[in-house]
């Protein structure tokens, strides 16, 4: 093959719709900071498992009522949650404001919702003499605490940022300042928070489910 002819090939235009290979900077970024991110929440994850599984006298505080019917039901409010971003993402793709401030309200409201939900459980648990340094399960086991509220904490952060988030990208949206792009991009933030809570949910609540 002549160089001409490879000079040719290499020039030939990209034909096939949208370029496999082509991302907006905004979702870019986003996929970059879930990435991170993912590795912030793996370590953690992998570290608390890794002291539980090698401390035998691990705490299990909680009871089926009222502790694990709280988480239960802020896991479904999450998952609700991620079924109203989903429909949010749908309408401003098919441009129809009015459905997507709707899913998206939605969506802001189980947040706040999970939020609540959560801070409640940490009164209870503060008023009963956990801390982040020690509980009055197994005091000889000081990392429950701070594994618990680390963990949760940080979490519970990321929801409160993200409420944040979706209000201001539905307001903008709402005015025509964002796109449907924009709504997308939320979504991904969205849906990775609720994911990373389908590991903590298990992890340091029914395993610590009081056998009693």
């Amino acid at each position: 093959m002549s160089g001409a002819e490879s000079e040719g090939i290499l020039e030939t235009p990209w034909s096939g719709g949208a370029s496999p290979y082509s991302v907006s900077s905004i979702k870019f970024g986003m996929w970059l900071f879930i990435m991170s991110d993912t590795l912030t929440f793996s370590a953690l994850l992998i570290s608390y498992a890794y002291v539980r599984m090698s401390t035998p006298d691990w705490p299990r505080p909680f009871e089926i009522w009222p502790a694990i019917a709280k988480s239960s039901l802020m896991t479904l409010v999450l998952l609700s949650s991620s079924l109203t971003m989903v429909l949010g993402v749908a309408a401003a793709r098919r441009g129809d404001v009015k459905k997507t401030v709707r899913f998206l309200i939605a969506t802001i409201l189980c947040g706040i919702a999970f939020v609540v939900i959560h801070a409640t459980e940490w009164v209870t648990l503060i008023g009963e003499g956990a801390t982040p340094w020690t509980n009055p399960w197994n005091p000889s086991v000081p990392l429950f605490g701070g594994a618990f509220f680390g963990l949760t904490g940080l979490h519970m952060l990321h929801v409160t940022i993200g409420v944040g988030y979706l209000a201001v990208i539905c307001w903008g949206f709402s005015k025509g300042k964002w796109t449907a792009e924009h709504v997308e991009v939320s979504g991904l933030y969205w849906h990775f928070v609720d994911l990373v809570w389908m590991f903590i949910f298990p992890m340091l609540y029914l395993l610590s489910v009081n056998p009693k």
